[in-house]
């Protein structure tokens, strides 16, 4: 037998015993509800993966709620894109970096407005996804109760999916979610002196 031959045998043996365990898995998922999931770390990309999420339950049919908070300051090139689009309910309400505004007093009233709106998307049960992109941040500067928050999650319709981004999301919303992905940086254009780009950053 040739090595060639060998090597496909070899290939062929691991990829069926990949597919079997990777079919036990699928059969063994019988549960079907709506998920939470957190995006955080330090890394671009949080915000970048939750409006993917939003474009793939679009192609889905789904109706979809955006609440951005602390961001607002700047337009986007998700926001002129998803307001394009009759079933994506889309509301920036932050005010900007907590940096540039250096009102905490404004950013707790931006931040509460900001929750008072996502709680009307997180109780219809007509929405199939619900953004909250960078509402860790709020949550970390004490500017909603993480209880709240978590109860409101907890009561949504059982259908319904939540991507939460931001940086330094709490324990008890990590431990309350059912997918986490914390995006670490490797390299960054900006440390390099490059401008934030539209369609990258912007």
């Amino acid at each position: 037998m040739s090595d060639t031959n060998s090597r496909d045998q070899r290939h062929r043996a691991r990829m069926q015993r990949k597919k079997a365990v990777v079919d036990d898995a699928i059969a063994r998922a019988d549960i079907d509800r709506g998920v939470l999931l957190v995006l955080t770390g330090n890394g671009k990309g949080k915000s970048s993966s939750a409006f993917g999420m939003l474009a793939r339950a679009l192609g889905h049919g789904m109706q979809v709620g955006v609440v951005q908070f602390i961001k607002g300051s700047f337009s986007t090139g998700e926001e002129a894109f998803f307001r394009r689009f009759p079933e994506v309910r889309y509301h920036v309400m932050g005010e900007g970096f907590t940096w540039e505004t250096q009102d905490r007093a404004r950013d707790v009233e931006a931040a509460q407005a900001a929750w008072a709106q996502a709680c009307e998307l997180l109780a219809d049960p007509t929405i199939g996804l619900v953004v909250l992109d960078e509402l860790n941040i709020a949550l970390k500067y004490g500017y909603i109760a993480l209880d709240e928050v978590l109860e409101a999650l907890a009561q949504r319709p059982p259908m319904q999916h939540v991507a939460i981004t931001g940086r330094g999301a709490p324990q008890a919303l990590i431990d309350a979610a059912d997918t986490v992905t914390e995006m670490q940086v490797v390299k960054h254009a900006f440390k390099a002196g490059i401008r934030a780009q539209k369609g990258v950053e912007l």
